[in-house]
């Protein structure tokens, strides 16, 4: 099922743990405000709208590859496209987030939540179509959202940083919060069987928000619909990273949920992250993104930590802990990718 032209792209060999020319780099949100030319063509164009014209999700998935050298370029999208295709009434509000019309609360809510097709999402077959053409060698993330993050922010109606209605329901009524996850999870699986047809070299689901629980609430009450979603998209032979933020708790359990690659913030050094997840996985990470507003050499002794640390592992992307941040010199990226190139090169 892979594209024979990214097949043996540093990228997808270091997510199969085999030899690799140097270690791979790319960025979460590495496509996003800290660009100039991101900021120009989205310019008076909502984020859900932008999301869904090829042309323009094509030319902001490029911006990157283009100006950093990174060696895989992540499908330009929001967690709540699926979401969006299906019918839920929400938007993204700048300087908010997400944030929903009516919350899901009640079993009856369930009801809005259907199946979701290619036919819903048609803008992400033709963008990938036009990005694999672009990108040629370089592979392509998809990408979605995990089951819980979605949870959250339905049941809450938006961003919150305690998930108190999410937990309640989760904690107080099993049950329908299994229902809820359950039917995400086939929403999400779906999204990423598009991405993948259409041509995508691999998939990331972004469980961003799990950090807030315990091991044993992860294991009993998420960790079954993630796996769901790994399952779905086992058969195309596609790596699958799992990545969370403030999950080094979650480590082992996010690696048994199936995932090939296990992301790791900047909270965990990776031969610890390694020792937790065990071996048979590829680790991702793990720069502290705030490094990236320090000096050059500052960036350079701190990146070099990461790959001393990801020295014994089996296979190794680099990437920062979490997303760049907005106000990042996007120079500095650059000089980053330069940087692990150089020190890695076999």
């Amino acid at each position: 099922m892979q594209p024979t032209a990214t097949y043996d792209s540093a990228f997808l060999r270091a997510c199969r743990r085999e030899p690799v020319p140097h270690t791979p780099v790319w960025f979460m949100r590495q496509a996003g405000r800290s660009l100039p030319e991101y900021r120009k063509v989205r310019e008076g164009i909502p984020m859900l709208e932008s999301c869904m014209r090829p042309e323009l999700v094509t030319e902001i998935t490029l911006q990157p590859v283009r100006r950093h050298n990174v060696d895989a370029a992540i499908y330009f999208s929001d967690i709540v496209v699926p979401l969006k295709a299906i019918g839920i009434g929400l938007d993204i509000k700048p300087g908010v987030g997400p944030v929903v019309d009516q919350p899901i609360r009640t079993r009856a809510d369930l009801a809005r939540l259907r199946d979701l097709t290619p036919e819903d999402v048609p803008y992400v077959t033709e963008a990938i179509g036009l990005l694999t053409r672009e990108l040629g060698p370089t592979p392509l993330i998809g990408f979605a959202g995990a089951p819980f993050t979605l949870a959250s922010y339905l049941v809450e109606g938006g961003p919150s940083r305690t998930f108190e209605n999410a937990k309640a329901m989760m904690y107080g009524d099993p049950e329908l919060w299994a229902d809820l996850l359950d039917r995400l999870a086939d929403i999400t699986a779906a999204f990423l069987k598009v991405q993948i047809e259409a041509g995508a070299s691999a998939v990331q689901l972004f469980d961003s928000w799990v950090g807030a629980l315990a091991p044993a609430d992860y294991r009993r009450s998420v960790m079954p619909f993630s796996a769901k979603v790994f399952d779905a998209v086992a058969g195309y032979g596609v790596p699958r990273i799992h990545f969370g933020v403030g999950t080094g708790e979650l480590l082992k359990l996010m690696g048994e949920a199936g995932a090939d690659v296990v992301g790791v913030d900047w909270r965990v050094p990776l031969d610890e992250a390694h020792r937790r997840v065990g071996p048979g996985k590829a680790l991702q990470g793990n720069l502290d993104p705030t490094v990236l507003f320090t000096d050059k050499d500052t960036v350079e002794v701190r990146a070099r930590e990461v790959l001393d640390a990801a020295a014994g592992l089996e296979g190794h992307v680099f990437n920062l802990g979490h997303g760049v941040p907005p106000n990042t010199d996007p120079d500095a990226l650059t000089r980053l990718v330069e940087y692990v190139h150089a020190q890695t090169a076999r």
